[in-house]
């Protein structure tokens, strides 16, 4: 069976070999799985939950770059720039989150010697790149409003799952974790999230949100 015919779990067990079995790590919410400037040495992959990807600045600014969904593999950056360096991204639990990992080495190794490996990996890094670009779409959003409507958009494509009432995001989102997410603060998020509510676009149930109709949502706020 080649490779890609494969889950993608089963082909990132594979680039590990016999001698080295992936380590299975789980994460709270919140707890960070690396910060940047630690050492590169592990390539992780997200067997469930979902992980933040951000960048820090030298303010003290902390900005989403990724809100990686499960089937995701990170931390590989040091060794696609060619060069091995130290983590540039923080990595954190957005959700609790359930991870697989191996020693860069021996990925590096495996992808040397199997190029069904490596255009595995160059696809899950094109939609990383997506992700990215997407979010940096987001951000740039003045308006927190838009900010967060096009948030709410990226969630249903990325998490959403069809229900009677519209798209729901199967994650437990609190206020907070929002905020985080798009650079604003628990409190205007608990405001805008009752805005879109009390107008019908979307509904929330034990910190699942439906988003009714998400063409009408983007449509109204583009």
């Amino acid at each position: 069976m080649a490779v890609a015919e494969k889950s993608l779990i089963t082909a990132f067990k594979q680039l590990g070999g016999h001698q080295y079995p992936p380590v299975i790590e789980t994460f709270e919410r919140g707890k960070t799985i690396f910060f940047p400037g630690d050492p590169a040495e592990r390539v992780y992959f997200l067997v469930k939950g979902a992980v933040k990807l951000s960048r820090v600045y030298e303010m003290g600014e902390e900005i989403t770059v990724a809100l990686l969904r499960e089937n995701s593999i990170f931390g590989v950056l040091s060794f696609i720039t060619g060069q091995r360096s130290d983590r540039f991204y923080h990595s954190v639990a957005f959700t609790q989150a359930e991870l697989l990992s191996l020693p860069i080495e021996q990925v590096e190794k495996s992808l040397r010697e199997n190029a069904e490996l490596s255009m595995l990996l160059l696809k899950s890094l094109s939609s990383r790149i997506l992700q990215t670009e997407m979010m940096i779409e987001t951000l740039a959003h003045r308006d927190m409003g838009s900010r967060l409507v096009s948030f709410l958009l990226i969630l249903c494509r990325d998490f959403g799952v069809p229900s009677p009432d519209g798209v729901t995001i199967d994650l437990r989102l609190s206020h907070q974790a929002i905020a985080e997410a798009i650079g604003s603060t628990r409190v205007t998020i608990t405001r805008l999230l009752g805005e879109l509510r009390k107008k019908k676009y979307i509904s929330i149930h034990k910190k699942k949100i439906t988003v009714h109709d998400p063409m009408q949502l983007g449509h109204r706020f583009a």
